[in-house]
């Protein structure tokens, strides 16, 4: 008798189709997240009245500069763990380090930089 009522029971479950959840494809609007190099937005204090202004997101930036000449802005943006951008026809990168990978004493102390080659940096902190 066990067996005929689990015949019975498989054999009705034959007619129906599984259910499966849906799938959806991810947009690709929601699949790619903001490059770690947005985080560096606003502005970074160098010595002597110099610093680094960063405006944008998502990965494309305006890189303003103000040295003892004064301001330039220049186009950047961001590839892997810096951002890119060309300065009178030389193309340089910002990345993350420290005040003493900076290779400045002024900012030597300090633990939140940007830095452009050793002897222009910028910090926060």
């Amino acid at each position: 008798m066990a067996c005929a009522t689990l015949v019975l029971l498989v054999a009705g479950c034959k007619d129906r189709a599984p259910e499966l959840a849906p799938v959806s494809k991810p947009s690709s609007a929601g699949s790619s997240s903001a490059p770690a190099t947005d985080q560096w937005l606003g502005k970074w204090i160098g010595p002597e009245g110099t610093f680094l202004q960063l405006a944008g997101s998502n990965g494309r930036y305006e890189v303003t500069i103000q040295n003892l000449d004064g301001p330039r802005t220049f186009s950047g943006q961001a590839a892997g763990d810096r951002i890119e951008f060309e300065r009178n026809g030389v193309k340089e990168s910002l990345r993350a380090t420290n005040g003493a990978e900076t290779g400045m004493k002024w900012l030597s102390e300090r633990s939140s930089c940007l830095t452009v080659r050793a002897g222009e940096g910028y910090c926060r902190d």
